[in-house]
């Protein structure tokens, strides 16, 4: 049976007075799959940028009493000295949240020039070997400085982290987060990132929740989805869906973002106040959500504070080396 509550649809009993009742829900709907914590969902505080950002985002979590189980980061780790990223993993375990580190350098802002055309080229993937080589290094570095997420946009490097993970080169409970900036859109897909050694998919916002829940019957991969989307992924809000979000992609990480924002990769000095002012409302948007889904009876099922672990998956052998 699944862990996910049955909760009250927006605008209920209202709408069914007056003959519009919506949809019944299925059984066969329900994600019948939880975090190993019993939870269905976590929240996720994205693209917190540096130490400084981090403080203000744990601030103002406790403010609002916005439980925050994750932070991530989006300029990636090679922007970043040793002492702020020692500082972002003292201040987030001093509050038993995870910190997440994106690995680089990135297609994107290398020097090829496929990622400009108007098809993208190759992306945000590394280029190369010099890029999967500046990938491992990324990771290597963060990890003996005490990181244990790691942000992933390629799939080779993906499943070189895993591999060097199983032969202990790097921690074995760290965990790979694969980036929205390649989600994957098709049950098949995300069943093969799962089995490349990923731990949580961020999978596109603009996927319905029939989409949700053809993956979850091909992956136990937890999903990871803005409720609220930064305008270059597509500016959506949705909120009043979290809760059949939950319900059918649990287990599932909602990521609070920010629809008109300016862009902030790669933070800076030069970008201080904006950095700072979006952290700050991104945990807002948390405790909108929250409200949200108590509202509709669906707040029950958060994982509780320091639960990190994505439970067992599924892998390909990954003992194997190219000849």
């Amino acid at each position: 049976m699944s862990g996910v509550q049955q909760a009250r649809r927006a605008g209920e009993p209202h709408l069914a007075d007056l003959g519009l009742s919506g949809p019944e829900h299925r059984d066969g709907d329900a994600s019948p799959r939880t975090f190993p914590d019993g939870g269905t969902w976590r929240i996720e505080i994205p693209s917190v940028e540096g130490p400084e950002a981090v403080v203000t985002v744990l601030a103002e979590s406790q403010r609002l009493d916005v439980p925050v189980h994750r932070i991530s980061q989006g300029s990636g780790i090679w922007m970043l000295t040793d002492a702020e990223i020692a500082e972002m993993v003292e201040a987030c375990a001093a509050h038993d949240v995870e910190l997440c580190l994106f690995t680089g350098p990135r297609a994107t802002w290398d020097i090829g020039a496929g990622t400009r055309t108007a098809a993208g080229g190759t992306g945000p993937r590394a280029l190369g070997h010099a890029g999967l080589a500046g990938c491992v290094e990324d990771a290597v570095r963060a990890c003996e400085l005490g990181v244990r997420c790691l942000l992933v946009a390629d799939e080779g490097v993906l499943w070189t982290l895993h591999r060097m993970r199983c032969n202990s080169a790097l921690p074995a409970d760290t965990t790979f987060k694969l980036s929205a900036l390649i989600g994957p859109v098709n049950p098949a897909a995300v069943a093969v990132y799962e089995r490349l050694g990923a731990d949580s998919v961020n999978v596109p916002s603009d996927l319905t929740v029939q989409h949700l829940t053809e993956i979850r019957r091909a992956s136990w991969v937890p999903l990871d989805l803005y409720v609220e989307t930064p305008d270059d992924l597509g500016g959506y809000v949705r909120m009043y869906e979290a809760a059949e979000i939950i319900r059918r992609g649990a287990p599932a990480y909602l990521k609070c973002g920010l629809a008109k924002a300016p862009g902030i990769y790669p933070a800076g000095l030069h970008l201080r106040d904006t950095v700072l002012t979006t952290a700050r409302e991104r945990v807002r948007r948390g405790r909108l959500l929250m409200d949200l889904l108590a509202r509709h009876g669906a707040g029950d099922g958060l994982s509780p504070i320091g639960a990190r672990l994505p439970g067992e998956l599924r892998r390909f052998p990954a003992d194997e080396a190219p000849e």
